[in-house]
């Protein structure tokens, strides 16, 4: 599952789509505006996307996570518009018979997501605002 909106993000639908009976693991990552940056107060994001890119690339990332650890299975939802601090910009839920492959499922997407999903971010700040390149978290 893959959603793009700019609605408040729920986790239970992404949950209810990949959790299942074979399933021990359940891991949601959520990512959250955050009210600074680099030294500077960041009053909120806003959120684009080109959808029709950016949903069959998600897609992919999903299937690769699937096939790379045993069976995971991972729902993402993402944010568009603006995001105002504290409030979450993305959902990443992993299932997998295992913590290991759920964890390791789970930050392969968002890594993913961050370096080839087409969405763009933009920081808000209490003096101006500025578009933000998305890059991979560090091991």
């Amino acid at each position: 599952m893959v959603l793009l909106q700019h609605d408040v993000l729920e986790e239970s639908p992404l949950r209810d789509a990949v959790a299942g009976p074979s399933h021990g693991a359940v891991l949601t990552f959520r990512g959250t505006t955050r009210d600074h940056h680099n030294g500077r107060r960041v009053v909120g994001l806003s959120y684009e996307a080109y959808p029709e890119l950016a949903i069959p690339v998600l897609e992919t990332i999903l299937e690769e996570a699937a096939r790379l650890f045993s069976g995971a299975r991972v729902a993402v939802a993402h944010r568009l518009g603006p995001v105002p601090v504290g409030e979450d910009s993305v959902l990443v839920v992993a299932a997998a018979a295992h913590r290991a492959e759920c964890y390791e499922a789970n930050r392969y997407v968002i890594d993913q997501l961050k370096s080839r999903a087409a969405i763009w971010k933009k920081e808000h700040y209490e003096d101006g605002s500025a578009w933000k390149a998305n890059t991979p978290s560090p091991p």
